[in-house]
């Protein structure tokens, strides 16, 4: 069994004149991650791996991920191909994820998460949220031959902020 978790970047400022990859995020793309991860400290899922686009809007949201979970970063790793906007180099990645690792968080961009949630997954969502979370189950043992799996759990942070 493979689960893949999509976490979405938290919400980013526009505000400075930076390139893209260095937009930060807003505080409320902070607030917002740490509501989502405090959900998943609580379920207790056993994470193998976590992945990061290196977008600093990313990696921010994936350190307070880490950092929430308690999750050790020498089993987190940054990767070139998840600063993707369309799904197809997040898609290949995944198929290349080596096979002793069951549980994987991925941090990074939509369009991208919200095309693999809907792909792969069996319930539409109409767009992954900044700081949205979507776990996929796959009845697999290889990340190469995964292909419709079912949508374990969304949690968005709109449904959590009080």
């Amino acid at each position: 069994m493979k689960n893949l978790i999509l976490v979405r970047h938290g919400k980013s400022s526009w505000e400075y004149n930076v390139k893209d990859k260095d937009r930060p995020l807003k505080e409320r793309g902070i607030n917002d991650a740490f509501l989502v991860a405090e959900v998943l400290r609580k379920q207790q899922i056993n994470i193998d791996y976590m992945f990061s686009s290196p977008a600093n809007r990313a990696l921010h949201t994936s350190i307070i991920f880490c950092r929430e979970l308690d999750f050790n970063f020498s089993s987190f790793q940054i990767s070139n191909e998840l600063y993707d906007f369309s799904g197809e180099s997040v898609l290949s990645f995944v198929k290349t994820v080596d096979n002793s690792l069951n549980t994987i968080v991925i941090f990074g961009h939509n369009y991208a998460f919200t095309h693999i949630a809907n792909s792969l997954g069996n319930n539409y969502i109409e767009n992954v949220p900044t700081s949205g979370l979507v776990q996929l189950q796959f009845n697999e043992d290889k990340w190469s031959s995964i292909t419709k799996g079912i949508t374990k759990q969304v949690i968005f942070p709109k449904q959590l902020r009080v």
